[in-house]
């Protein structure tokens, strides 16, 4: 049996990868392993069991057709998530799994340490063992509202505090004027003092708020727990270009071309970023290059390599792509995913205080831990 709180299946599965449904990385366990933030080793097991390529024979061999994209993401040919949830009820109706709907799970029962049903607002469901599979806190609408961590605190289950992963990232001084503008092929770094916590070249999207984008939301994962008054981001958005080489083309601008140094750096960074970045460098837009020194072209290359940026927050949790934290793991079998505290009681996907990275990595977790738990269950 299934208890579907919502009045459908797969709510979540329909808004993922942007209604398109990344449902796994085509690679190998190793190749996961690198991309889980949290609790890496206790997903081994479930990962050597039912890897992406079994996932994709799973979906293939039900009839769904698949396709590999770049960075090895894996969708549906036809783009539809809801071909993913079609292929999945299939499955249920194969192994005549019956669905209740519109049914909210509030308590496992048990006795004696052992799990004896489940106890819902549609009265009590007899079982000898039960799966919680309710998701994390993030897109809420989707019906994942944190059920899952209520029920199994009052079984004695330790919850790991929840925060918000793969996500926005707001900022003391967004920078003004920019909202939307996507910057390609630049660097992203976080600190904590001089303590490197993340470091990725890619694609970032400046918002009213901060930034977002790629590598800002896979940053998001590693900062999510760190006190935000002491880190501290650079963008550097030039790192095809080493101080020097920058320096070089900067005075080769300001040689050849006459004008206000605002004019002349449009040859090099988007008109978004000019005022910015010299506000940071503490140069008049309107002076003219040809009367720049030369410390003054080296703080106009040091704040193109290296501009900072004070985040305060991670966006909201119902805004985040998924949730970190939840159902400690040291209470859980790595081997069985049965709790180690009540007989009968498994845990998979996203309710467990695991998390990874985008690319079809947290739904290939939910499918390895899920796969796990039903065949000890």
């Amino acid at each position: 049996i299934i208890l579907e709180k919502n009045d459908k299946l797969g709510k979540k599965l329909y808004i993922t990868g942007k209604g398109r449904c990344n449902l796994t990385n085509n690679t190998n366990v190793q190749g996961v392993l690198q991309n889980v933030v949290t609790n890496a080793n206790f997903v081994k097991n479930s990962l050597e069991v039912f890897p992406p390529k079994n996932v994709i024979s799973f979906f293939n061999n039900l009839g769904l057709n698949l396709k590999t994209e770049r960075g090895n993401r894996v969708f549906p040919s036809s783009d539809k998530a809801s071909d993913v949830t079609k292929t999945l009820e299939i499955a249920l109706k194969n192994n005549n799994v019956k669905i209740i709907y519109n049914t909210v799970a509030l308590d496992v029962l048990t006795n004696n340490g052992k799990v004896i049903g489940v106890k819902t607002n549609k009265g009590d469901f007899p079982a000898d063992s039960v799966i919680i599979a309710t998701g994390g806190k993030s897109y809420p609408t989707t019906g994942s509202t944190g059920d899952g961590y209520n029920i199994a605190n009052k079984l004695g289950h330790k919850i790991i505090d929840i925060v918000p992963a793969l996500n926005g990232i707001t900022v003391k001084y967004p920078i003004k004027n920019a909202n939307k503008l996507i910057l390609k092929n630049v660097n992203l770094t976080a600190k904590k003092g001089d303590r490197l916590l993340f470091s990725e070249q890619g694609e970032v999207m400046l918002t009213d708020y901060g930034i977002s984008g790629p590598i800002a939301i896979t940053c998001s994962s590693y900062i999510n727990r760190q006190d935000l008054l002491n880190v501290k981001l650079y963008l550097d958005f030039k790192p095809a270009l080493d101080k020097n080489k920058l320096i070089n083309r900067l005075n080769r601008d300001f040689t050849e071309n006459f004008g206000m140094v605002k004019d002349v750096l449009r040859k090099l960074l988007p008109k978004e970023l000019i005022i910015p970045v010299l506000i940071k460098a503490g140069i008049q837009n309107n002076k003219y290059v040809n009367l720049l020194s030369q410390n003054e072209v080296a703080k106009i290359c040091d704040t193109i390599k290296n501009y900072v940026l004070l985040p305060t927050s991670i966006r909201p949790i119902d805004e985040a792509i998924v949730t970190a934290g939840g159902v400690d793991v040291k209470k859980v079998s790595n081997v069985t995913l049965e709790s180690k505290l009540v007989k009968g009681l498994y845990f998979a996907g996203e309710v467990l205080d695991i998390d990874a990275l985008t690319g079809g990595f947290n739904i290939q977790l939910a499918l390895s831990t899920g796969y796990l738990a039903g065949l000890n269950a």
